[in-house]
Parts: structure tokens; sequence; C-alpha cells
């Protein structure tokens, strides 16, 4: 038997990085999987490369819209849900000095308002006891140069995951957030980074880290699958730090 055997999961930004990982897993470990990203192109590969148990939906999560449309997709054609992970989010390396208002708007969009408004959507399709990972950073506990407006969005998502905790604890859901250090995803080639510098980058994160690299995303598929699994049944409120030590040492 897997540990999700039966259940319904969303995962958002789910066509790369920890999002596509974190939903294979759930796929192995019994879930059917719900996938959403912006680009078909690269929906299309994820949901092949998962091969069983998945709908992609096309969308943003800033756009209220698309999250109807995504919930309605869940609803026609499982009724129910049991677990979101709200993984979608971006970022880019600009000074506070070099900030624009479109810059600030644009990530407190999808990393915030999207947030929110994907768990608020969802409630009426959640099922009593459900489970709700939302995928924060590291970066909100360090002063990153560049990250101003990045780190305070995932600084916002340890919030509502406090509020919604005791909001939502009448009906047994539990919601907790992982916070990823530097993993090998397709981060790094959009945050702005030079491509001829990432895997400086890379290193250089790798020697803050006390284990001494970066990590995988399937690492971050398995902190996932312990927040939304029973294994971590007596959690909630919680933020699930995986980061190599980095910010722990």
């Amino acid at each position: 038997m897997g540990k999700l055997d039966g259940k319904i999961a969303v995962v958002t930004g789910g066509s790369t990085g920890i999002g596509l990982a974190t939903a294979q897993k759930f796929v192995a470990e019994g879930a059917y999987v719900f996938i959403t990203g912006r680009r078909q192109a690269e929906l299309d590969k994820a949901k092949a490369l998962i091969g069983k148990n998945v709908t992609a939906v096309k969308g943003d999560v800033a756009n209220l819209a698309d999250l109807d449309a995504l919930y309605e997709t869940v609803a026609r054609e499982k009724g129910k849900l049991d677990i979101i992970v709200a993984n979608a989010g971006i970022g880019k390396l600009v000074s506070t000095a070099d900030a624009t208002p479109d810059h600030f708007d644009s990530i407190f969009n999808i990393n915030v308002r999207g947030v929110f408004f994907t768990v608020q959507k969802a409630l009426k399709l959640l099922n009593d006891g459900a489970t709700i990972v939302l995928v924060a950073s590291n970066a909100q506990y360090k002063g990153i140069p560049g990250f101003a407006v990045y780190s305070a969005t995932k600084a916002a998502l340890r919030s509502f995951a406090r509020t919604w905790a005791a909001e939502f604890k009448d009906r047994g859901i539990r919601v907790n957030t992982l916070s990823p250090g530097p993993i090998d995803t397709p981060i790094f080639e959009t945050v702005g980074v030079p491509a001829d510098q990432v895997e400086a980058i890379k290193q250089s994160f790798s020697s803050q880290v006390p284990l001494g690299r970066i990590g995988r995303p399937e690492e971050m598929a398995n902190a996932a699958l312990f927040l939304a699994s029973s294994d971590s049944s007596y959690t909630t409120g919680s933020d699930l730090v995986a980061d190599g030590g980095m910010t722990q040492i």
C-alpha cells in the first residue's frame, strides 16, 4: 500500500522542478494528481513523464479564472480533494534600488495572492482531514541581496500556514510550510542569473550548506510527502526546513 492510496491531490507549478518531483512521488504513493503550469509544452512533458493517474491543467495561479477552471476540473473528474501542494512561484534577483512596481507586483501576485486563492477556492472541495503544504523557502530566514521581494513573499506563506492551521483546525485540516534551501531546479536559469554564471552560483550555495551540496527535487518531494501524509499526523502550523542545515547551524 502507498502512503497516499485513494487520495486526490493538486500540485501547482507541477510541470518542473520540485512540483514535478512531488507529483511523481505522490502518484507512486497511490494518489491521483492534478498538476498546473503556465506553459502547455512543459505540462505535456510532465504528464508523459508521470505516466498515469495525472491530469494536467494549464493555468496561472495569479489568474482567478484559471483557478476556478482548475477546481471545476477537479470537481468534475473526482468530486473531492485531499491534498494541496501550493508550489507555484517565481523569483527574480533585483536589488531594492532597481526594483520596479511591476517587479514587486508580479512576484507578489503569483507567490502570495496566487497561494491565498489557490487555498481559498479549494475549501469547498477539500475533505475534512485534508492536508495543505505551502512551498516557501529558507530565503525567508536570510538576508539575501537582490531577493527582498521574493523573501518577503515566502515569509507571507509562513504566516498563512499559522493562520490557516488555526482557522481550519475544526475540520481537521492540517497546514504546514516546506522551506527548501538551494535546490537543483530550473530556478537558477529563471531568476536572472547569467547562463555562464549558473554553475558558479551553485558552487557558491553549496559552500554555504553544511552538507556540502545543493538539494535535489526528489528530496523535497520526500519532505512534501511527509507533510501531506499521515506520517505527520501531529504536525500543523509548522515549517519544515529542508536546506541541508544552511539556516540551522
